[in-house]
Parts: structure tokens; sequence; C-alpha cells
């Protein structure tokens, strides 16, 4: 009954405002107001029942409808949409099936449109997957059928509206103090820093945390497939987001394109917020040419996987001997962090690793803080080899 009543004053207000629906939010909500106040006395409902039927006549045409509950939640993470009838959302690193539920298929394709039609793209039988981002900076993937076997499939990732810094993250428990302090002062002495880890492990928002070790007279260039990253306390900075062709036909600008950019741009680091294909080609071009304290993101299950991923990546897009590869990544990254979500949620750095050069023509790592299963703690495994930058703070 609420559905209906909602799909029918929903469909008055669409009527009002015109296909684009071009007004500002105070003309809407009057016309709302209106409209519910209207339905009240053919029908007499309860304040609190007016209310949240105001609240989603509006989101469902300035908002996400049904899901806008779920994105103005701040214990929300993440919402995860697997058809119509099954919604799922993270809180506290716990997934949990949502009670509420699209009344079609075509009302779930129909929010996936909108928000398609938001980022300027299109999906459809012939495009069927848009990766994206919202206006508020959350990740969007939208996936559909024929691709989507059992119907759309429509995922948002969320992101903390103020950033996270370290102090906030040892407060977590995502990383110890000590360990903090240590990878602040080698992210300031300009160590380059590549961070690890599987999905949804903290990966995006430990480099922003890091971020803020930054030297605040330095020249940062970001480089992005959607921009999500939140550097803290930089005037002179420059930030990129890759495009993917969209309605009026556009070229694909790809992360390779922005990263050979930046590097016209006269940057002191660049960040990439994360390295998935032939631009680990770039980055290590640009760690080797005088870009030294850049920082990037991986996907990866260990520490030493995350060496191999690069070489895998570099020789998809460029066939260099494998020893040259394995050369640029240990002269180009000195430290690598590796993040993982443990069995209750929590993300919680596990490895702290440094490049100590080539071992028989591998990458050799030392580490210098391993997790200890035993007491369920990150602990130090040994001293920082290669001090000679530490010279400059």
């Amino acid at each position: 009954m609420e559905e209906e009543r909602l799909e029918r004053l929903r469909g008055y207000l669409v009527e009002e405002l015109g296909p684009e629906n071009a007004r500002e939010d105070a003309v809407i909500m009057q016309k709302i107001t209106a409209l519910v106040g209207e339905e009240h006395r053919k029908s007499p409902m309860t304040l609190a029942v007016r209310s949240r039927l105001a609240a989603e006549l509006f989101a469902s045409v300035r908002g996400l409808g049904l899901l806008q509950e779920l994105l103005d939640d701040p214990e929300v993470t993440e919402i995860m949409v697997n058809g119509p009838e099954r919604i799922f959302v993270e809180k506290d690193g716990k997934i949990r099936r949502w009670e509420r539920s699209f009344p079609s298929e075509e009302k779930l394709m129909d929010l996936i449109r909108q928000v398609a039609g938001k980022c300027d793209r299109v999906i459809n039988e012939q495009s069927p997957v848009v990766d994206a981002r919202l206006a508020d900076g959350s990740r969007v993937c939208a996936v559909v059928p024929p691709v989507a076997l059992g119907g759309a499939v429509l995922s948002i990732r969320k992101f903390p509206k103020e950033p996270i810094t370290l102090s906030e993250l040892v407060r977590l428990g995502t990383i110890p103090g000590e360990a903090a302090d240590f990878l602040a002062r080698l992210v300031r002495a300009g160590y380059s820093v590549l961070i690890g880890g599987g999905t949804s492990a903290g990966k995006t928002t430990f480099l922003n945390a890091l971020s803020a070790c930054i030297p605040k007279d330095e020249r940062i260039v970001t480089v992005e497939d959607n921009a999500e990253l939140v550097l803290q306390g930089l005037e002179n900075l420059v930030r990129l987001e890759a495009k993917s062709s969209n309605l009026e036909g556009a070229a694909d600008i790809t992360i390779r394109d922005l990263v050979k950019a930046s590097l016209r741009m006269r940057p002191d680091r660049i960040v990439v917020g994360e390295v998935r294909g032939g631009e680990a080609v770039d980055l290590l071009q640009a760690l080797n040419t005088g870009h030294e304290g850049s920082l990037s993101t991986i996907h990866a299950n260990s520490a030493e996987d995350m060496v191999s991923r690069l070489e895998m990546m570099v020789l998809m897009a460029f066939p260099l001997p494998l020893p040259a590869i394995r050369r640029q990544i240990a002269s180009g990254v000195d430290i690598f962090v590796f993040l993982k979500r443990h069995r209750d949620g929590k993300r919680r750095v596990v490895e702290i690793m440094e490049t100590d050069g080539l071992f028989e023509d591998n990458v050799r790592l030392r580490p210098l803080f391993l997790w200890d299963a035993e007491d369920g703690r990150l602990r130090q495994a040994g001293k920082l080899l290669h001090t000679e930058k530490l010279s400059r703070i």
C-alpha cells in the first residue's frame, strides 16, 4: 500500500517538475509538502508517516530513492543490491541483509539508469557495466543483464565525509602507534610507498591518512580512475580523474594518459589511486626519474604478491625483460605496506616491508613490521636498512 502511494505521488511530482527535474530543492520540497498534505486530507496519516513519505519522494527525484536512507546512514559503509529483493549492507565490518526491497526489477533498473545518467554514462544490454562515482564521492558499480544472470546488480561503497587521520587509525586498531609514527617519518622523508590488500581492505583510507604526512610546500598530482582520495592539508594539489566514453561519444581518457600528463606538470610527488594495469609502467618510470615519495595502492594477497602483481602488469603493457622490470621495482619502490581484513571485520596492517635490492634476480623484501597471529598485533621485526633519505627531515 505504501509503495503504491509513493509511486502514485511520485508520478504527480515528476509530471509537475518536468522530465529533467530541473528545480531548486526548496521548490521541490514545497510541491512535495502540498502533495503530502492533499494526500493526508484524503487519507489521514500520522506525522511520522507523512515525514517519511516526503523524504522518500524527495529522494526519488533528487537522491537514490529507496537506497537514500542507507546513503544517509553514517554507519553504513557499503550497499550491495543483488536484484530487486536482496539488499545487503555493511556496518562495523559485518555484512547483513536489509529488510527492505525494490517492488520490481524495473524499479531497480530505473534507479540504475538514473545513477548512470547523473554520471554522464549509459547502461543497457549493449553497455551493461558502469563504474563511476556519485556527487558525494561514493564509488558505484552497476551490472545489468545479460551480463548479470540473476538480475541487475548495484554496489555502492561509501567513504567518510571527513578524512580519517593516522591517529584515528591507531585508535581503531588498524595500525599501532609505533608503526604509524615510523611510516609518517618515511613519507615526510620522501620514501615511495606502495599499499596493498584485497577488496575492501582499507587501502584508499590508509593512503588518505598517509597523505597528511607529505610536506605542505610540495606540489602533488593525483591520478585516479574514480576520484576518491581526500589528500589532507595540501595547497599545491592537482587532481586528475580518468573518463570513459560518454553519451556524446567523447574518447576514453585512461590512467596511463593521466600519469603521462602528470609528469609534465612539475610534480614533486605523484599519487596514483590504484595501479591495476599498464599504468604500472609509467608509475615505475616516474619513481625512477626524480619523483621519490610517490604513493599508490594495488590489489594483492601479500607484500611478496604485490611485487609479482607489478611485474605482471608491466609485462601485460610492455614486453620488457623480467630482470629489467625487477630492477625498476627494486630502485623505485622503497616500502610495501600490506593490509588485511580479518574475520571480525576489522582492517589491519599486517606487513611493512623494505625493498633491499635484488637477490638471485628477484626483488628482496626485508620485514620491518609483521603481524603476530598468537597475540593478534603488529610487531617490529627489523630495523630500516636504507636510512639515507631520513637525513632530509
